[in-house]
């Protein structure tokens, strides 16, 4: 089947623009045992694109549950679907949900804490039709919930045999109602609402003896890390809730996060300082900081059910949290004040929970390490690994970590990692062709935590910069916000000052530097392309290229985001196209690969489709890669693998080299219009806004 020159069906992959088999040879290591002299890029490594996704199994979720850790975990066999599984205390493993089932909750679009275990019996969403599912001994799974319904966040509430979920309903026209309602363990029914009247509601947190109950609230236009609401309740002794009363806190800050100590004593995270730290709620309802650090105990809450504290015992606490590039975990004596270490080689930690024995937690190493690991005295132990691709330490690149100037005296972070290979070297006097990575959010973030699909790159000679430019999470909240009102102006300025000063410590070829992102990093990609002369190709994952559509078609969570992202659209239009790549691609003149899922519900793929067949019009090369059953996230590890495979192939085009192995050719539409190589020089000059 073939449209619009060239399209071809494969599976659910739609290529336009793609993708016959290349035939040529794969490059033969030395006989003598030196390295091959090779261009950067050119390189073979041992590591493919099968291997880093469909290799790569994923720990999402932790649950103590009677003695033993239950956890969610992708499959990479399975498609990348979700399954639960059980850790006891002898270290056996044991699968309560199969993968086939795919635990998966869609509230608020992104999910998270998706199950839930009481007793024999585990409780879990299932993605296909977001019902909310009984498992139990024996019985074959039963729906307890509403068609139309979402639920997510669920605590266990013994009085009645009930369980307390956050609500997204469904059913009826407009935006989705937030309620948090109690759901009977062993039949189908509605269900009884105990708190509704808000935009968002999440964290439901019970205390020990079950007569208190806190959650957290938030309002349009805010998102949860912007201004948030910690409410408590009292629960009687038929289960209602009576006495609400709200947390007094600032309204430009937010807290997360809530738990209660064994005593029953109530803690939050909170920002009110710049910094997410632990506070303690007093009782006339005010925060009194339990330990003040320039550090972030908590992440943006992009996903529900985040973890980075846990009670050791009454007195201590487990904690982890960021700093910089910095992961840590401290223990905290809440009577003293003290703190100890107990893990600093740790790239990013989280899920930190309290088990029967000791606190448990998800850590990934800066090295290929990664799993489930408790905390033993002083130190951690490793008790439960994924399955991951291996790679050669030989291969493996270290991350540098850098600092530089953007904006108006400001600073922006990211991590370098140089080409990698111990079989080759590159030409005399020649640089790498760097890879600019961008997050998506853009309230997201960069770590240090090992990723098997950067090393993909570093070991075939491409330099990669993992930016954490301005409105990432995990530098305080006033770096966070310094990308309200600029967004697409202060990504991509620091995106194109990363590259630059990379190019001016002499790192990279400055005649070969490609930018790649994902949704609000696509966005950045585009617009550094459209706005600047500094790349000379860029490939984008679900990118946003018109504010505008965005504006009109988002969905419920990030409905209010772009008023904080770059101001209320009513008064603002002619900011939103300034802005949008879109409406400027007069300046957009360098390759494109552009990739979509056509079941995202984040944004519309005609936000790709029409960039797209803009560029195809104007004679800039380009091509369209759209996967029919995805969604915004979550791709299946086929498609991503094939979207790897696919970049390599592209970026050997634009940087005329040939990459090692058998790729799929992809035939870009408009290639004749791809320029030379230049030798020498600088990027071009900055056309700027």
């Amino acid at each position: 089947m073939k449209l619009h020159g060239y399209l071809w069906v494969l599976g659910s992959l739609f290529c336009l623009g793609a993708c016959e088999r290349s035939n040529k040879e794969t490059p033969h290591l030395s006989d003598n045992g030196e390295r091959i002299v090779a261009p950067y890029g050119s390189w073979l490594s041992s590591l493919s694109a099968n291997d880093v996704f469909e290799q790569a199994d994923n720990v999402a979720e932790l649950q103590s549950v009677d003695g033993a850790i239950y956890f969610s975990e992708s499959d990479g066999d399975k498609q990348g679907q979700v399954g639960i599984k059980r850790l006891d205390k002898k270290g056996n493993i044991a699968d309560v949900v199969p993968p086939s089932f795919n635990v998966k909750s869609a509230v608020h679009e992104y999910g998270g804490a998706a199950f839930l275990g009481i007793g024999q019996s585990l409780f879990a969403t299932k993605a296909q039709d977001q019902l909310f599912y009984r498992f139990a001994p024996n019985q074959p799974p039963l729906p307890l919930t509403p068609n139309g319904t979402r639920h997510a966040d669920c605590i266990a509430y013994p009085k009645g045999s009930r369980i307390i979920c956050v609500r997204e309903d469904h059913r009826q026209p407009g935006e989705p109602k937030a309620s948090l309602v109690t759901i009977n363990l062993n039949f189908a029914g509605e269900g009884d609402t105990f708190v509704s009247g808000h935009d968002f509601i999440s964290s439901p947190a019970i205390s020990p003896d079950n007569s208190q109950l806190a959650w957290i609230t938030w309002e349009h236009p805010y998102m949860p890390w912007d201004s948030s609401i910690l409410w408590l309740g009292d629960l009687d002794r038929k289960g209602q809730l009576h006495n609400i009363r709200k947390v007094n806190t600032p309204t430009d800050s937010s807290v997360t996060q809530p738990l209660f100590s064994p005593d029953g004593q109530l803690y939050v995270v909170s920002d009110i300082s710049n910094w997410w730290n632990i506070y303690r709620v007093t009782a006339q309802n005010t925060l009194a900081p339990v330990l003040s650090k320039k550090a972030e105990f908590a992440v943006a809450d992009w996903h529900l059910g985040n973890h980075n504290y846990a009670f050791e015992s009454e007195t201590t606490i487990i904690a982890s949290y960021m700093l910089g590039s910095q992961a840590a975990l401290i223990r905290l004596h809440l009577d003293s004040g003290l703190t100890e270490s107990l893990a600093v080689d740790f790239g990013e930690i989280t899920q930190v929970i309290r088990g029967e024995d000791a606190v448990y937690f998800v850590g990934a190493k800066a090295t290929p390490e990664k799993g489930i690991y408790k905390v033993i005295g002083r130190g951690t132990e490793l008790v439960y690994t994924p399955s991951l691709p291996k790679l050669d330490p030989n291969y493996i690149s270290r991350a540098k970590n850098i600092t530089f100037k953007t904006g108006v005296n400001q600073q922006a972070y990211g991590y370098f990692y140089g080409p990698v290979n111990p079989n080759y070297t590159a030409p005399h006097d020649t640089r790498p062709p760097l890879i600019v990575m961008l997050h998506g959010g853009p309230t997201a973030r960069a770590s240090l935590a090992y990723r098997s699909d950067i090393q993909f790159w570093t070991s075939r000679g491409f330099a990669v910069l993992d930016v954490n430019f301005r409105g990432s999470s995990g530098f305080g909240r006033a770096y966070r916000q310094s990308i309200y009102g600029k967004w697409g102006q202060a990504d991509v300025e620091d995106a194109v000052n990363a590259a630059r000063y990379l190019v001016d410590k002499g790192w990279v070829d400055g005649q070969k530097l490609a930018i790649r992102g994902v949704s609000a990093g696509g966005l950045t990609v585009m617009s550094s392309l459209a706005f600047y002369d500094v790349f000379q190709a860029g490939v984008s994952y679900a990118g946003i290229s018109d504010f505008e559509q965005l504006a009109k078609s988002t969905h419920k969570f990030e409905t209010g985001y772009l008023d904080q992202l770059i101001g209320p659209y009513a008064n603002n239009q002619a900011r939103y196209r300034e802005l949008s790549p879109l409406y400027h691609l007069e300046g957009l003149n360098e390759p494109l690969l552009i990739f979509q899922g056509l079941r995202d519900q984040i944004v519309p793929p005609q936000q790709s489709r029409q960039i797209y067949e803009a560029l195809k019009v104007r004679g800039v090369p380009t091509a369209y890669i759209a996967y029919q059953d995805e969604p915004h996230g979550g791709w299946k590890p086929e498609h991503r693998a094939a979207g790897l495979e696919t970049e390599l192939a592209f970026y050997g085009q634009v940087f005329n080299f040939i990459p090692a192995g058998k790729l799929a050719t992809l035939v870009l539409d408009n290639a004749a219009a791809l320029k030379p190589p230049v030798l020498k020089g600088h990027p071009r000059a900055t056309r700027g806004y």
